[in-house]
């Protein structure tokens, strides 16, 4: 079994990818404490699916809160998502989104470690 799927199973295509070139030197205390963190920090595509639809009903910014895109966020929100345009295209990229965010987390994590 691979072992960044050993600590981090939720894991999947290339964001999976992403982990295992990231952790590839890290021995298993190092990869243990990376995956610790990372999976407290990591923002699940599903759920930014979830609030991405919520915009539609009046919640609009509240995924780019959780992505950290706080300036996105304010202005989705007091704008409708961007008249529901930008809710849309975030619904359509929220995978890329989400990896965005992800990509960066680990990275943070990487130096770190």
């Amino acid at each position: 079994m691979n072992r960044v799927l050993q600590y981090i199973p939720e894991a999947q295509g290339e964001e999976f990818i992403l982990l295992e070139r990231l952790t590839e030197q890290m021995d298993e205390d190092q990869l243990r404490q990376f995956a610790g963190i990372y999976r407290a920090r990591r923002r699940d595509p599903q759920n930014v699916l979830i609030m991405c639809v919520l915009g539609f009903i009046g919640l609009a910014g509240i995924h780019r809160f959780y992505l950290g895109q706080i300036g996105m966020g304010i202005l989705f929100f007091f704008t409708a998502g961007l008249c529901y345009i930008g809710t849309i295209i975030d619904l359509v990229n929220y995978k890329e989104k989400t990896l965005e965010y992800n990509d960066k987390v680990a990275n943070e994590i990487v130096r770190m470690v």
